[in-house]
Formats: C-alpha cells, structure tokens, sequence
C-alpha cells in the first residue's frame, strides 16, 4: 500500500467520526431521543417531556465532552462499579504506555527507518507516492548499527510497560479492591447517576433487602418450574450467618467423590444463570467439550473470509480474480479505497458476528452465572481476534500452511520477522477503520438509533418503561486489548501506527466516560475480575513482540542483538508469575482477614441481625423452598449464598 491510500483511508474515516459527533450532539438533546442516548439519567428521573424547544437544541455543542472529562473515578465507582473503573483503567494504561512508546517510535526510530537504504527503489522525497515500508524497519540495512536503537527500544518499552502493570494499574486496583472487600462503610452509599444530581441514595441495608426480594422472585420461578416437571433439583442455596462460614465450606471437599457434589460461591441475585444452575457435573463437562469443539470449528471456518479479505489488498492480484475492474482499478482514486479502505470495512463487518456469536457459545458452555458466561465469552472473542485477524493475516496461504507456520516453534521467529512488517500498512489501515469508526458509533449507537425510530409508531408515548442498557464488556475488551497487541507489535517495526493508535484511545477515553455517565447502568459486578484477563493479554503482547524481535534481529544479520532479546522473554514471564502470586488471589476470592473484619462489623450492627431473621423466616416458607435435598440424588450443586 502507498501512502496516498492511507491518506485516503484516513480522510474518509475522519470525515465520519466528525459526523457521528455532530449528529450526536444534537440528537442527544431531542426528548425523543433520550432513550438512545441518555436512557440511564432518564431512568433516574429525567422527563422527556420537560423540555421546551429552543434553537440551543438544533446547534452542536461540546459539553458533553467536558462533563465527560470532569468524571471521576470515585464517581466512575459509584455509576459502573469496579468493572467500570477496570474497563477505564484498561484504556488509561494504554494512553500511558503508548504515549511514551510514541515518543520513542516517532522521534527516534522512525527516523532511522526513513533514512535507511535497504529498499533502494523507493523515493524518500516522493512522500505521496511512497511505499509504507519506507517506515518500517524493512527498510533498514541488514547489519547496520542503526539496528541497535530498535533492540533499545525493545528493553525500554517492555521495563515501562511492566513498571506501569506492577506500579501504576495493579497495586492501585488490588488496594482498591482490597479496600472495598474489608470496609463495609466504603459500600453504605452509593449515589445513583452523575454527581448525585438525579439519583438516590441507599444504605447497604436496603441494598440487601433488595437482593432478598430478588431471590425470593427467583426461588418462586424454579418453585413453579419444578413443580410442573414433576420432577425435585438436585441444587439448593445454603445460607450461612457468617461470610467466613460460607468461604469454609466452599474450599472443602463435601464428598469422597468431588464430581457428586459441587460446591461454588453463589452469584448475586441479578447475576444467576438459571439454565445451567441444577445440571449434572458430567453435563456441564459435555457441553464444555462440545463448545471447545464448535469454537475451534468457528474459528478455522472464519479463515476464509480474512483470505478474501488479504487478496483485496494485492492490486495485482485483484486483476487477475476480477478481470472485468481492470479499467476500473486503473483509477488512482478507486483503487485506493479498494486497497486501502475496502478490506478493512470489510473485515469488520464480518467481525461483527463474532462477540454474539461467542456469547451464545458461553451461554451453552454450563456456567451458571452471566458475569462467567460475559468474561468467558471475552477470553473467546479476544483470542480469536489475534488468531483470525492478527495471525491468519500476517500467514498469508491456505488454512494448512497457517496452522504449519505456527507448528513448528523453531522457526516461529523467522517467519514472524518476515511476514509481520509485511503486514503493516494493513494493520495501520485497521486501526483508522475498525478503531475510528467503531469508538464514534459507539457513540452514535447506529444500531439502537434505528431500531427506536421503526419502533417508534407501534409505541405509546406515555409507556415509560424501558430497559437501561449494560455495557458488552465480551464486545469491547477485546476490541481495545487487540489494538493494545497492535501497538506493542508494531511499535519498533512500523512506529507510524502509533498516532493513530493515540487517536483511536483518546477518542475512546471520552466516549466511554460518557457512556458510563449517560447510557450504560451495570446488571451486576465482577468485583474487578476483568483485570487478570488483560493483564495477561498486555503479558502476551509484549512476549508475542519479544520474540518478533529476535528473528528480525537474526533476519538483518545482527547476531548479536538477537542472542541478548532471547532473554527478554523469559524475564516477561517471570515478571507475570510474581504478578499472579502476588495480585492475582485478590481478584479470584475474598481474604480471610476481610471476611472476618466484616463478620465483627456485622455482629456489632444491630439492623444486620433483623436482617437475618428476615432471611431465615423466609425461607422457613415451605412455598419459598424448590430446591429440596433428595438422599437419592448423585450430583449436587451447593451454591453458597452471603452477604459481601
């Protein structure tokens, strides 16, 4: 690809992120809109109908993007609880560490890419018409010294990438968590929407009963379920007094043979995932296996739209498959976004099938809460992104020689040296198309937009009832973790994808803070459980980029660079183990320290114990109780249900 299609790519992109803005922002002031774009402040207690009209209403304004910026992470806490904060931590640590690798990619070595010799046909004065490899590291001379600044580069931003997991974003979000899991005052009061200017405000007490009511709603739903089958559960929630009494009996074994009965910690209320909440441990076992198998099939079927999608960029090749657009691809305008804005439109709406697609997977997948089947379903969408976007374009060929590429580990290196930069200018095309594009209909929500006008006749407009949307964290996360491998990627060998990259998260940082604010109302909370995950996805990147590293380092004859990167990898890893050893237990369960600093707090409280009492006179309600024990029964799944 030439720089001229990338100009072009990027204009057409830009002219549509200015455009989803303006329309946003003054749609988002017509009352009959505020369920598409404000539907969380309207379901705390704004009227459509309060609103006058006034010119203000038809004239884009910006405000929205100072409250945005204004937010927060105490009230981020309060709006989307810690998932939410997780999700904004993810997208801060980026612009951290890619402002500083931009710094280094743009400044220093980008230069050195542009003043090298290697690729002696290309012009470095005719900037327009260029080669985007005149900006990798392609262009380097095999041998040269100047290959020293990229191995620098390499140490240098893996350490400041590593300093900001450990010191900037892990210990802030495990004291965090740390902080809300031990002191129960810090939970007392929760505000509800922006700054407390349209919510209320509830005590934890009232936050309980709540909860109480939801599972008496949901008991009451299995009750008449079983009841019409005929037929007893073989699962039952077990209540105890104390939090440290329920995490007991959680990590011991109830039976000799640990598949007959199955103890996990309970979701809460909202959380539970019904379909799978009485099932066998053997069903659950199938259904794993059965969905490891559609994934894998789902995953090496996609190939060949991602091959289409590779021959799209290949002009030659594009004449030979499509002979009747050779006079039309001979216009330099035409060709250009058929090369360079085409396949990654392409791609991406392909793409789109794939978070539901995973999510439905999950659901089949036997876990019995949806916050599981939502981080599960991230983990599918994230690693099947690298492998059908990432890996499958950079090994160009047929679906045996992708799989041969990456079966034989010697040579892993080579190849990735060679077919990596290859890709670049895609990869840098990508970016500006998926990541542009994608974080401002975010903003517009395209989708929900259309979908309440064609509703909109069949509505009356006094039904105000409506449900407030929860962010698709399966969705996003892996969208924002897949640019971040992008950036750490390519950063040494085609430093031109970092503004964009910057672009793309500076755009993100305010759009989803004012998401947060205005659309998204969290269903239930992880408790920061999301962070492993990108950890380890950021931990990956940077040993995916290491080992890039040594076979470019080998490939330009610098011997000597690339037996001191073989370390680097292996020093990554250990830097994770620590991490998990030291981090990871807090995301995973409560501490014991924690759990008995709120049992005293609780015995010391004396609303608590009315609390309780309520609980078990509920449940002494012979009519509240579906779920019974039967001796006859092999597999039981006991649920531990406490108050956290």
């Amino acid at each position: 690809m030439i720089v001229s299609a990338l100009l072009t790519s990027v204009g057409i992109n830009t002219a549509l992120c200015v455009l989803f803005f303006t329309l946003y922002s003054i749609l988002r002031k017509q009352p009959s809109n505020y369920e598409v774009y404000v539907p969380r402040l309207l379901a705390e207690g704004i009227s459509k109908r309060r609103s006058r009209f006034n010119l203000e209403r038809l004239i884009p304004s910006a405000g929205w993007v100072a409250e945005a910026w204004r937010l927060s992470e105490e009230e981020l806490l309060s709006l989307s609880g810690l998932d939410g904060v997780v999700f904004m931590r993810m997208i801060t640590f980026s612009l951290k560490m890619f402002t500083f690798a931009g710094m280094v990619g743009i400044l220093v070595i980008l230069p050195v890419n542009c003043w090298g010799n290697q690729l002696k046909d290309i012009d470095i004065m005719d900037f327009v018409n260029n080669s985007l490899d005149v900006f990798t590291i392609s262009n380097v001379d095999s041998g040269s010294h100047w290959l020293w600044v990229h191995f620098s580069a390499v140490y240098i931003v893996t350490g400041f990438t590593c300093m900001l997991l450990f010191f900037s974003e892990a210990k802030k979000l495990y004291k965090r968590v740390t902080q809300l899991r031990s002191d129960p005052s810090k939970q007392k009061r929760m505000n509800r929407g922006i700054s407390g200017l349209f919510g209320r405000k509830d005590n934890v007490i009232e936050e309980y009963q709540k909860k109480l009511e939801d599972i008496e709603e949901s008991v009451r739903l299995k009750q008449s379920e079983a009841s019409l089958a005929g037929e007893e559960s073989r699962a039952a929630f077990v209540f105890f007094r104390s939090r440290l009494g329920a995490a007991t009996a959680f990590h011991l074994k109830q039976s000799v043979n640990p598949t007959h009965w199955i103890t996990e910690l309970a979701p809460e209320p909202r959380d539970v995932y019904w379909p799978f909440f009485s099932e066998s441990f053997m069903r659950r076992w199938i259904s794993k296996l059965v969905v490891v198998f559609l994934c894998t099939l789902f995953t090496i079927s996609f190939l060949l739209p991602v091959v289409f999608v590779q021959g799209l960029t290949n002009l030659s090749q594009l004449e030979i498959l499509f002979p009747f657009l050779t006079s039309m691809l001979s216009i330099k305008f035409f060709s250009q976004i058929v090369t360079g804005y085409l396949p990654s439109l392409i791609l991406q709406l392909f793409l789109k099938v794939v978070p539901p697609a995973m999510k439905f997977l999950s659901s089949i997948q036997g876990y019995i809460s949806h916050s599981d089947i939502e981080m599960s379903a991230s983990r599918k969408v994230l690693w099947f992104t690298i492998w059908n976007v990432f890996f499958a374009s950079v090994f160009s060929g047929s679906v045996l020689s992708k799989l041969s590429a990456l079966l034989d580990p010697k040579n892993i290196p080579g190849k990735l040296a060679v077919t990596v930069p290859a890709q670049a200018s895609f990869f840098i095309t990508y970016v500006v198309t998926q990541g542009w594009t994608s974080v401002s209909s975010e903003l517009f929500r395209v989708i929900p937009f259309i979908f309440s006008w064609i509703t909109r006749p069949f509505t009356s407009p006094d039904d105000d009832e409506f449900e407030v949307p929860s962010i698709p964290y399966h969705k996003d996360i892996p969208r924002v973790l897949f640019f971040g491998l992008l950036g750490i990627t390519y950063f040494f060998l085609a430093p031109l994808i970092l503004p964009f990259l910057l672009a793309y998260f500076c755009l993100a940082y305010i759009i989803y803070r004012n998401q947060f604010i205005n659309v998204y109302a969290p269903k239930y909370d992880t408790a920061g459980k999301f962070w492993p995950v990108i950890h380890n996805s950021m931990i990956f990147s940077l040993v995916l980029m290491q080992i890039i590293a040594v076979g470019i380092f080998a490939l330009k004859k610098l011997s000597m660079a690339s037996t001191l990167t073989m370390p680097l990898p292996v020093l990554t890893l250990l830097f994770n183990e620590y991490c998990r050893k030291r981090f990871l237990p807090i995301f995973v369960a409560y501490s014991a320290e924690s759990l008995i600093k709120k049992d005293r707090q609780d015995q010391n409280d004396a609303t608590m114990t009315q609390f309780y009492e309520n609980l078990v006179n509920a449940y002494k309600d012979p009519a509240l109780l579906p779920l019974q024990y039967s001796p006859n029964n092999d597999n039981l799944r006991t649920p531990l249900i406490y108050q956290a």
